[in-house]
């Protein structure tokens, strides 16, 4: 169970830093996903800094596991969020935000598994 525990907090965290990179360097995907939402430009940086904040949580609870919990359980937030953002308005495209989630959720879980609640 470690080593599920492991490789998916890994792969979220890189996953997750990898957004995070496209978000913080203004490339121009997310702003169109955000005129697409209704979300205002300003926002994308934000959002941004809180997927770097997961991906950085996440291998963090390796030493700390309280801060892995919160990251993770801060990532599935995120993600419900753009998930019910598209949806608003009226977007399908949600594939990438569902596997973004389960690898959150899978985190979560392994994580509160391994460590146990506290």
């Amino acid at each position: 169970m470690f080593a599920a525990y492991v490789t998916v907090t890994i792969l979220g965290a890189v996953f997750n830093g990898a957004a995070a990179v496209t978000y913080l360097i203004g490339h121009e995907y997310p702003k169109t996903q955000a005129d697409m939402k209704g979300v205002p430009r300003k926002w994308v940086p934000v959002l941004g800094a809180l997927l770097a904040a997961g991906a950085v949580g996440l291998p963090a609870g390796f030493a700390v596991p309280l801060l892995g919990t919160v990251a993770a359980s801060g990532l599935v937030l995120y993600f419900i969020g753009a998930i019910i953002a598209h949806l608003r308005v009226g977007s399908r495209d949600i594939v990438g935000g569902i596997a973004f989630l389960s690898t959150a959720v899978a985190a979560l879980a392994l994580g509160l598994i391994h460590h146990g609640l506290w």
